[in-house]
């Protein structure tokens, strides 16, 4: 069994320490999945659909 992808939250939680499932950390490190970006601290879909736990499954 392979490692685990950790799927990023839809919104920042606002930590002052990141959270492991950040969407601005995973921006950041190159770890969030390919189609998705962070606007006003929320998850979205660079083809401006809505943003699904299901289709982030997939994606990840």
């Amino acid at each position: 069994m392979g490692k685990k992808v950790k799927l990023p939250k839809t919104e920042c939680c606002v930590s002052k320490k990141r959270c492991e499932r950040c969407p601005i950390r995973m921006l950041k490190e190159g770890t969030l999945p390919t189609g998705y970006t962070v606007k006003k601290r929320k998850l979205v879909r660079l083809d401006g659909k809505k943003v699904s736990k299901k289709k982030l499954a997939k994606a990840a």
